[in-house]
């Protein structure tokens, strides 16, 4: 037995440590713990007051995401996915809201599904336009170009998304939107505190979704959404809408949904949202920091066909909160093997375009038909980015990609 015993203590000794400290994708656990006491007493609030869904505390936090997103109302929803579909029918846009068909919206092909299938869910029907390359947001120049061709008479709407937290051009988008006599709706999902030219994304179409899913800058702990808007008839429709199409208890002037917010997850979001402009600021340092050291590896590349990346790149007018910091490069899959190896995180949004998505199939397009978006789904590279992310961290990313490349 004693020697049975010696045997493993040799056999434990001899199992090598990993070369580095692993670095994850996401770590909830650092941005949780300052806050603990903090979130634990804002849900106890909630708790003692018995109202579960909406009530004051939801109605609280609308009011400080209104401010925030400098517009005159704010209504949570369970769900970013139900924010998207909410601020479509609403606006009256699709069969769910009432005797229109073939209602159209265009919309970007390089994006989280949602914001197709929320514009599907609203009984209308999405059309895809191409991408600018460098901000992997929808390109105002392709969507002229789609409203110039047969389908141009149906659409209703144009649905820009702010992609990793970097607003798309709002200053060509409204230009083509006025042009045509057509809505300009926001999905700023990804984008809470993100400027254009110094306004909020949230205050810059009709309406706007957000997601308050864990992940985002602004996370919840649990699934929620908020729709922010200046139009005093669409806030109200949004409130019907989320709650059975009620105006009354119990009288339902139209089909609706049950796209209710939580109390918890508004308890819980009012206290992250105090902290938000700070962090978002150090997710912009983060960025900054990868990219010098990037730069002084010698990883720049000015293409993503040559070995090395790619790095965001960011519209001078544009203030980015980095949900995602995103580069391009080749061989992007065995980068992604080599990192995970070596005990690092990273995530590809998104690999499949949303035209060639097998549930989107009848809307009939093909491979080729976007090849901005097709070239980016298959370069593109998520690496970890949050404001708890250590200098060394970053450092040993950056030294894990040159060892790929060298």
């Amino acid at each position: 037995m004693v020697n049975r015993l010696k045997n493993l203590r040799c056999t434990i000794r001899l199992v090598p440590r990993p070369a580095v400290d692993p670095v994850p994708m996401m770590d909830f656990a650092r941005q949780y713990a300052p806050l603990r006491e903090e979130i634990l007493d804002a849900i106890t609030r909630v708790c003692d007051s018995q109202a579960f869904i909406l009530g004051p505390t939801v109605e609280a936090f609308e009011d400080s995401t209104a401010a925030a997103c400098s517009t005159s109302f704010a209504v949570g929803c369970a769900s970013g996915t139900d924010a998207l579909w909410l601020e479509i029918a609403a606006a009256g846009i699709g069969t769910s809201t009432g005797p229109r068909i073939g209602d159209a919206i265009v919309t970007t092909p390089f994006s989280f599904f949602a914001s197709a299938s929320a514009i599907v869910r609203a009984g209308a029907r999405p059309i895809f336009a191409d991408i600018d390359p460098r901000t992997f947001n929808l390109s105002a120049e392709s969507v002229a170009e789609v409203l110039h061709g047969p389908a141009a008479e149906s659409v209703r709407a144009i649905l820009p998304v702010h992609l990793y937290g970097q607003c798309a051009d709002f200053d060509a988008l409204s230009e083509v939107a006025a042009n045509r006599g057509i809505l300009l709706l926001e999905d700023a999902a990804q984008a809470f505190g993100a400027l254009w030219q110094g306004r909020p994304a949230g205050s810059l179409g009709v309406a706007a979704a957000f997601s308050f899913y864990p992940t985002k800058n602004l996370g919840a702990m649990g699934d929620a959404g908020l729709v922010t808007t200046s139009d005093e008839h669409i806030a109200a429709r949004l409130r019907s809408l989320r709650s059975h199409g009620m105006t009354r208890r119990y009288y339902h002037d139209e089909m609706g949904w049950n796209a209710r917010m939580d109390a918890i997850q508004a308890a819980v979001l009012a206290v992250k949202l105090r902290h938000l402009a700070d962090w978002n600021q150090q997710r912009r340092q983060k960025a900054a920091r990868y990219n010098e050291l990037f730069r002084a590896a010698g990883l720049v590349s000015a293409s993503s066909t040559a070995e090395g990346i790619m790095l965001p790149w960011t519209d001078s007018r544009a203030e980015h909160v980095f949900h995602q910091y995103v580069v391009r490069v080749p061989r992007r899959d065995a980068l992604r093997e080599h990192l995970a190896q070596s005990g690092i995180g990273s995530e590809i949004y998104y690999p499949v375009p949303l035209h060639l998505q097998d549930a989107l199939a009848d809307l009939g397009y093909r491979p080729g038909d976007f090849p901005q978006a097709e070239a980016a789904a298959r370069e593109v590279l998520a690496l970890p980015i949050y404001p708890e992310l250590r200098d060394d961290e970053q450092r040993t990313v950056v030294e894990a990609i040159r060892a790929f490349y060298s």
